[in-house]
């Protein structure tokens, strides 16, 4: 149940729509909105509660919802201390999915979130704790101590962090800076737990976990195009943005034309390309989402009331691709692990090999298992190794064509679950039977998982061979969370309860 939970609240980052409160009759578009999962078809849906507090929603107004999202966009900004990018990053691949910056304040992310939520719902699936979710002071009580456990685990996660050497030798860095250390990633760990509290409490729109993973990946983009900071490349300082590097490069150089070349296809620093490839890929995915299919349903006891049932290309959303994402992620990290400690043993060489890239401050696979399910980095590798990235291109299609399957199973938006919730609303689909109503959304619903999670990954892919801004994942999952908080938004303007 536990494990459940955490990946429920990780991924619903690819869904942040508010808990449906009260079922209407037919939405004013004449359209029912998709199911989602473990929740009866609803077709309007008003601000959120949190699950343990009867507060009511508070006032149009009341809080800036923006403040939510800046707060966490300042956070990474500040530098904790300047020795941690002389060693590789161990949890690179980890830290998109984390809404985690290495070497700044969101060092921990939103780590400490998930894990309390897991370690909590453990305890009480367990019956090791006593907690009654009919009952208000239980809830209460039960989200108390949730919050409390996610502090503590902010101060272990600070301390392990400072112990293991990710900011360099503590005796180079002494017991002073070690606490100082410490205690910031120890209060930024606490305002990232109180902005989640405020989303949870119905103040803003969405969840925490999505607006912070959308907020960490957008500000990575504007950072890496606008960004003023110097490089010295061996021919002369540049900037790290890559806007700025081509006004300041076409301005500097007597060359034209081969500072506008440089500027767009430089190999060291965010280039022009790629911030091209990124706003190709954010388009393309925004027209993908238009992709769907309406299925007619009316109610039984209402004579024309008619509506749509919509099923979309991307069913699954993003989720396929966030759980290929944590998956290899973790190959990863246990992969470095066992090459740093036992480089000679056939099995571990087999799993993955490993090489320090000193400019880009990580472990980059070079070759066994981990090698195959990375991507390639630029077209010069895919044209040296094209094996490997044929290789590539299926395990993730494959993959996310699986894991979105496998997901509309596990998460109660299958075509029986599906059918289920339209008969418990009593609604039927012009034409057929009650009991045909599950073969007839099985003709869409599989497809739709299946293609549309191919779909992501061939995104994903494409944006990944581009060289795009930000990694395929993460431009990924933050058009889908922006383009579904924008879905929110219009919904609920046309219903009056927009609270901008």
């Amino acid at each position: 149940r536990g494990l459940n939970w955490g990946c429920e609240q990780l991924l619903q980052a690819a869904s942040p729509t508010r808990p449906p409160a009260v079922a209407r009759t037919i939405a004013r578009d004449g359209e029912v909105p998709a199911a989602q999962p473990r929740e009866a078809v609803h077709v309007r849906f008003a601000r959120s509660q949190h699950a343990g507090s009867e507060d009511p929603v508070p006032p149009e107004g009341a809080v800036d919802g923006g403040l939510i999202v800046r707060v966490p966009g300042v956070l990474p900004d500040p530098a904790l201390w300047d020795l941690y990018g002389k060693a590789a990053d161990p949890f690179y691949w980890m830290r998109v999915i984390l809404a985690s910056n290495r070497g700044t304040l969101m060092e921990l992310g939103i780590s400490p979130i998930i894990t309390s939520g897991m370690m909590m719902q453990l305890l009480a699936g367990a019956k090791i704790i006593e907690v009654d979710q009919s009952l208000k002071e239980d809830r209460v009580l039960f989200s108390g101590a949730q919050k409390l456990v996610g502090m503590a685990i902010t101060l272990l996660e600070a301390v392990a962090y400072v112990l293991s050497g990710m900011y360099g030798d503590l005796k180079v860095l002494g017991a002073g800076n070690a606490i100082l250390i410490i205690m910031q990633l120890f209060a930024a760990g606490v305002v990232v737990l109180m902005l989640d509290e405020l989303l949870q409490k119905g103040y803003g729109m969405g969840s925490g976990i999505s607006l912070f993973i959308a907020t960490n990946i957008c500000e990575t983009i504007v950072w890496k195009a606008f960004s003023f900071i110097t490089l010295n490349t061996g021919r002369g300082v540049e900037f790290e943005g890559a806007v700025i590097a081509l006004f300041h490069l076409f301005f500097s150089r007597s060359d034209k034309f081969g500072a506008i070349k440089e500027a767009f296809y430089r190999q060291n620093a965010p280039n022009i390309t790629s911030l091209l490839a990124t706003l190709l890929v954010f388009f393309v995915v925004i027209f993908f989402q238009g992709f769907r299919v309406d299925l007619p349903v009316k109610y039984q006891k209402i004579r024309g009331q008619m509506g749509n049932y919509p099923i979309k290309l991307f069913y699954t959303s993003n989720i396929p691709i966030i759980l290929q994402t944590a998956l290899v992620s973790n190959l990863y990290f246990f992969s470095q692990l066992l090459y740093k400690r036992f480089k000679s043993n056939m099995f571990v060489n087999m799993v993955g090999q490993w090489q320090e890239d000193e400019a880009a401050g990580q472990s980059v696979p070079v070759g066994g298992l981990v090698y195959y399910v990375s991507p390639p980095r630029s077209f010069a590798e895919i044209f040296g190794d094209p094996f490997h990235a044929l290789v590539y291109v299926v395990i993730v299609l494959v993959s996310c064509a699986l894991f979105s399957k496998f997901w509309i199973d596990v998460s109660g938006s299958s075509a029986r679950d599906v059918a289920k919730q339209l008969k418990d609303q009593q609604m039927m689909m012009p034409g057929f039977r009650d009991t045909d109503m599950t073969k007839v959304l099985n003709r869409y619903i599989p497809t739709a998982a299946a293609f549309g999670g191919a779909c992501i990954g061939a995104l994903t892919i494409v944006a990944d061979f581009l060289g795009a801004v930000g990694s395929g994942t993460g431009i990924l999952l933050a058009v889908t969370i922006i383009y579904q908080f924008f879905e929110q938004i219009c919904k609920e303007r046309e219903q009056g309860s927009v609270m901008f």
